[in-house]
């Protein structure tokens, strides 16, 4: 949290990345801070990751983690209305999944309405067909086109700010272009 507050905090959830497969919120302290000098109440989860689980069981427990924002933030300062996610890489794609499809957040007794934006860096959003390594954690989903966060975009989503490098060698560039794109053709607010 901040260290002076005169008045409830915007919250951030910060997912990480990690290829759904691998990381830990010890290693993304320095996002925290960094984040809580800005102003935010942050809340940095983890969340179960393949093989233990495979899609939608990590969103599930990202909107889980929300849940606990909400319920927790006051103790800290946070106003549980103001609600920022973001995330790196598969934490990206996570953070733009909740903030586009609101029934992970429903579920969890989360109102979508409180995410006030949402911020995903280097993010997987357009990859089908599926390559070997995401058939894995993907593959399994009864309708693989719901996997995708493009399948989402409509008006009114959460205001979106998208980043990527454009020499990323992990997640392709276009992946941010693509999803820009469309929620633009939406009418929906995105920064890339």
């Amino acid at each position: 949290a901040p260290r002076q507050m005169s008045a409830a905090r915007p919250i951030a959830v910060f997912l990480y990345g990690g290829g759904w497969e691998k990381g830990r919120k010890w290693d993304y302290g320095w996002v925290a801070q960094a984040l809580a000098a800005r102003g935010f109440v942050v809340v940095l989860p983890d969340y179960r990751l393949y093989p233990d689980v495979r899609f939608p069981a990590f969103l599930r427990d990202n909107a889980k983690a929300v849940r606990w924002a909400v319920d927790h933030a006051g103790a800290y300062g946070g106003d549980p209305s103001r609600i920022v996610l973001l995330g790196h890489s598969a934490g990206a794609y996570n953070a733009v999944m909740l903030g586009l499809d609101p029934s992970y957040l429903e579920a969890a007794g989360v109102d979508p309405s409180h995410i006030r934006a949402v911020a995903g860096i280097a993010g997987p959003y357009d990859f089908l067909p599926l390559t070997p390594e995401m058939d894995r954690v993907f593959g399994q989903a009864p309708d693989i086109t719901k996997t995708q966060p493009l399948h989402f975009v409509r008006p009114g989503v959460p205001p979106m700010l998208l980043v990527t490098g454009d020499a990323d060698a992990v997640v392709e560039p276009l992946n941010t272009t693509v999803l820009a794109a469309a929620l633009r053709s939406a009418g929906a607010p995105v920064q890339e």
